[in-house]
């Protein structure tokens, strides 16, 4: 590959694109280009447009690196895409056509999520979602200091309620034409671990790493483990 890979990283849920700080600081010491574009959190395909113009914006070969509902969007995001040459999912979702990030988390047992989450209604029968402040470090940062996992919660981006529950769109998702790598903790408390390890393995992932103990929030408490697999993925697709 002639051009060098930038890494574009997207956030999830309830976080927002500061939470890459960690992974973005070891990838530039290691000589590997990355960018966090923000994500709106309105729905998959929406979203999935948002990240294609930053993409696009680039003008050279990608990997698409995606946090929990950010897995989705890349998932759409990368179809078709000749510059997405690989996908690393960072305790994320990589759905199937018509599958959703609600119903994937409902089919394996273990998440806390549901019993953390306040709405807002937003005026036109869909709702905000936030988790709940108090409950924000226990639920989705259990491994992160209390005072990060503070700082975290007050600044989380709501996620609309309809994004959660869009049926993926693309008939053919991007996990199935393209390379992919996946990283998550064994402490996942959104997304259970054993969905987690299903999507992976049905993506027949390059490589599968499982962090004990780490929480969802795994960009944050686990940067070198998140950032050593993207590097892996970035030096094996500029080979």
């Amino acid at each position: 590959m002639s051009a060098p890979v930038t890494v574009v990283l997207v956030h999830g849920a309830f976080a927002e694109s500061s939470s890459w700080s960690g992974v973005i600081a070891l990838l530039t010491e290691a000589g590997v280009a990355a960018v966090a574009t923000p994500n709106p959190l309105r729905s998959v395909s929406g979203d999935a447009e948002n990240v294609r113009r930053a993409v696009e914006g680039i003008g050279g070969p990608v990997v698409l690196v995606g946090h929990s509902y950010g897995g989705a969007v890349i998932t759409e995001a990368a179809v078709d895409d000749p510059a997405v040459v690989g996908l690393v999912y960072v305790a994320a979702f990589a759905p199937d056509h018509g599958e959703n990030a609600l119903e994937l988390t409902g089919r394996f047992p273990g998440s806390t999520l549901g019993e953390t989450v306040r709405p807002y209604p937003l005026g036109d029968g869909t709702h905000d979602l936030v988790v709940d402040r108090d409950l924000f470090h226990g639920q989705f940062a259990a491994d992160v200091p209390a005072a990060d996992a503070a700082i975290q919660a007050r600044t989380q981006r709501p996620i609309r309620d309809f994004a959660l529950g869009e049926a993926q769109p693309a008939p053919v998702p991007a996990w199935k034409t393209l390379p992919s790598w996946f990283v998550f903790g064994d402490a996942d408390k959104n997304i259970p671990v054993e969905g987690l390890r299903f999507m992976a393995e049905r993506a027949g992932a390059v490589a599968i790493q499982e962090i004990a103990g780490a929480s969802h929030s795994v960009m944050v408490s686990q940067p070198e483990a998140v950032a050593d697999l993207i590097i892996e993925a970035v030096r094996k697709l500029s080979a």
